[in-house]
């Protein structure tokens, strides 16, 4: 069997391009709003040099992956690690690695299995993920979700990141619902809402489509939705996309102003011995200083000192394209005169 990766592949079609029909200045109007299907026959190459059945296989039973690495879940219930989970054998002591086994059984079951971090342990969605991030300017992860025909792996939910579902293989019916909490961030997670959520999920969806092979479905964070395979097995794989948000320019600005407080004397010496710091009245006076001073310490802050600190953030979030280690070494032992050198892409 040729393997897609090698040969027989589509033209490589990079970020945005494989994902979304829309120009930038559409995506724009959308951004972060309405949730949108797009049919494979409006996309430019289908996505089966991503991931195939093969692939999934492979990375459950050879890679020897251990958590959390993989997720297992049925019907909004995900197991507990050793469940799906033994040790690696001789020479191999760790005790979480994948139980093929075991997941054979439960797969058969009818639970989803969730393969998590594939921008990190997969190539071709690697690549993906570093294309799609540098053309958003917003980090992305992928997952894979596999779910057995006929079956659901999670009850209706929000996520607290953009999503682009792109089915691999199978059908699945997907059904959204309007936000309880529109653009929640990270720590306003949908199960602090789950009535709210249950409510709005009993209702007429805003949005019910099947997702064949090749299609997308681009779920702004915060829209409720649940999706069923149809028939056979389902795979599709979900883009996050962590998006930045004014939350982050402000943690940026305090800390910064933050660390001009820190600069001046006044704020830095001691409140009066046998002072009361949970009585409000004994630290009228304090608050009323600090007070003064953060607000004119936000006013200084400028725009250089709070891109520097988001763009520390920035290289933490999204590695740049892997470096060959030995290979690197191994070409310098031979000398420079002869060397090809190229830039390391996306490295911030």
């Amino acid at each position: 069997m040729t393997d897609a990766h090698e040969a027989g592949a589509p033209a490589r079609c990079t970020g945005l391009a494989r994902v979304t029909d829309l120009g930038p200045e559409e995506l724009e109007r959308s951004w972060g709003r309405e949730p949108r299907h797009v049919p494979a026959a409006a996309l430019p190459t289908p996505f089966d040099d991503l991931l195939t059945t093969r692939d999934v296989d492979d990375l459950l039973s050879r890679r020897g992956l251990r958590t959390p690495f993989l997720r297992v879940a049925r019907d909004g219930h995900t197991l507990a690690d050793a469940d799906f989970t033994r040790g690696g054998g001789v020479g191999a002591g760790v005790t979480d690695q994948l139980d093929d086994t075991a997941l054979l059984r439960l797969f058969a079951e009818g639970h989803t299995l969730v393969l998590q971090g594939l921008h990190r342990t997969h190539p071709p969605v690697l690549e993906l993920a570093q294309d799609l991030a540098a053309d958003l300017g917003h980090p992305v992860q992928v997952n894979a979700y596999v779910t057995p025909p006929s079956s659901r792996g999670f009850a209706a939910h929000y996520d607290v990141h953009d999503v682009f579902v792109l089915q691999t293989a199978g059908e699945k019916r997907w059904r959204l619902h309007a936000p309880v909490q529109p653009h929640p961030l990270r720590d306003q997670p949908w199960q602090d809402r789950r009535p709210a959520v249950e409510q709005a999920a009993a209702g007429e969806p805003r949005l019910e489509v099947t997702l064949r092979p090749g299609d997308v479905l681009y779920v702004p964070r915060g829209w409720l939705h649940s999706a069923t395979a149809l028939g056979g097995v389902s795979t599709h794989l979900t883009a996050g996309i962590h998006v930045w948000h004014r939350g982050h320019v402000a943690e940026a600005v305090l800390e910064a102003a933050r660390r001009g407080l820190a600069a001046q004397e006044s704020q830095r010496t001691s409140l009066r011995p046998g002072v009361d710091v949970a009585d409000p009245e004994a630290i009228a006076d304090d608050l009323a200083a600090v007070r003064e001073a953060l607000l004119q310490a936000v006013a200084d802050v400028d725009a250089s000192a709070v891109a520097a600190r988001l763009a520390a953030r920035q290289r933490a979030a999204q590695r740049p394209a892997p470096v060959d280690p030995v290979g690197t070494v191994e070409a310098l032992a031979d000398g420079l005169d002869d060397l090809a050198v190229a830039p390391r892409a996306h490295l911030q």
